[in-house]
């Protein structure tokens, strides 16, 4: 995110500086297979480089850990870097610089698994970086679950105004108990001084109900509804289903970091994102309604349907990514809803001698 760089280049120099270490390992959480994995790599790399031309420093070497869950397509990130690797190294020469130029050298794994589980040995991590993951949830909160018997938030799929306050509850709670689970793992992992770049979908309003992701999701729900109306869908199958997503504020982000007290904020802010990956203006105006609405329904689609089809079944995606085009559509005619995007950068609090134990 272009957003995100000057912070991620900030991080990335401090490490280095107050670490120094000779390998240096890092870890970006909840890559998927998309380029922005490759974009991280290879911007941690140009920093690093940079830091040491201009300490006089050798390169340290770089440990890359792209981690996600064992259903991401691996195969296709690495052949992606590969490719990208070979490029690099082919400018580098045409540079005078060799095969390697003037890069740290660098090393790149995967490393499947859930990031609210351990996933490094104590002590051994210099710096996490996670983008667009966090705001995913764990499970669903018991109660929500769709084997329970009673559906408490029918007819919606995340929260809206006619969720009851009890379903935003679980959500909160579930968040709250997530996220401090996933700063409790990474202080274990982080090497002393050790520090995270966190970005995730949040919202910057105080009322839950009113969040920047309700739009979004709302207007997904809407979709499911008229597939419900006219019979493609079975009401129960709509009730039954919630995603199993939630978007803090900041006051809820720095309350979780305060009550683990194992990490000191270096910076926490929030900045806006269009829905449309290819809508780069800052306006308030969308020239190309019904274009955004397909671009937003591609990019939600490519990260949903799974979830959507597991539990609706495929039969139904064309049609209802369809109908949930045309609903962004005509809701960017009347107002150019924003994703909200919070940014935090972490740094672990120096060990004590109970936590070295650990």
């Amino acid at each position: 995110m272009v957003e995100n760089r000057p912070m991620l280049e900030k991080v990335v120099t401090d490490v280095y500086a107050a670490l120094c270490p000779r390998t240096m390992v890092v870890a970006d959480l909840g890559c998927s297979s998309g380029p922005n994995a490759l974009h991280f790599v290879s911007d941690v790399i140009r920093v690093t480089g940079d830091c040491c031309r201009r300490s006089c420093r050798d390169p340290p070497e770089l440990q890359f850990f792209l981690n996600d869950m064992p259903g991401n397509d691996f195969n296709s990130l690495f052949q992606s870097f590969a490719r990208r690797n070979k490029m690099a190294m082919a400018v580098a020469r045409n540079h005078g610089g060799g095969t390697a130029g003037s890069r740290p050298p660098h090393y790149v794994v995967g490393l499947p698994g859930s990031f609210y589980t351990r996933l490094f040995p104590g002590r051994t991590v210099h710096f996490f970086h996670s983008s667009y993951s966090l705001m995913w949830l764990s499970q669903l909160p018991t109660e929500l679950q769709s084997n329970s018997k009673i559906h408490l938030n029918e007819g919606n799929i995340y929260i809206t105004t006619t969720t009851p306050p009890s379903v935003v509850r679980m959500y909160q709670e579930q968040f709250q108990k997530d996220f401090l689970l996933f700063l409790k793992l990474r202080s274990r992992e982080l090497v002393s001084g050790g520090q995270m770049l966190l970005t995730f979908l949040g919202r910057k309003n105080y009322s839950v109900f009113h969040g920047d992701l309700n739009h979004v999701y709302g207007l997904l729900g809407q979709a499911v509804q008229s597939l419900v109306v006219e019979g493609m869908v079975e009401k129960e199958r709509l009730d039954s289903f919630n995603l199993p997503i939630y978007g803090p504020s900041i006051a809820e982000v720095t309350a979780v970091v305060k009550q683990s007290k194992l990490y000191d904020i270096n910076h926490i802010q929030l900045f806006e994102s269009n829905w449309d990956p290819y809508d780069d203006s800052e306006g308030d105006f969308v020239g190309d309604t019904v274009q955004s609405g397909i671009n937003v329904a591609k990019c939600l689609r490519a990260v949903m349907e799974p979830l959507f089809a597991r539990h609706f079944g495929e039969y139904i995606l064309d049609e209802l990514f369809e109908r949930y085009a045309l609903n962004v559509a005509k809701h960017l005619e009347r107002e150019k809803t924003k994703y909200s995007v919070i940014v935090v950068s972490l740094r672990s609090k120096r060990w004590s001698v109970d936590q070295l134990r650990t």
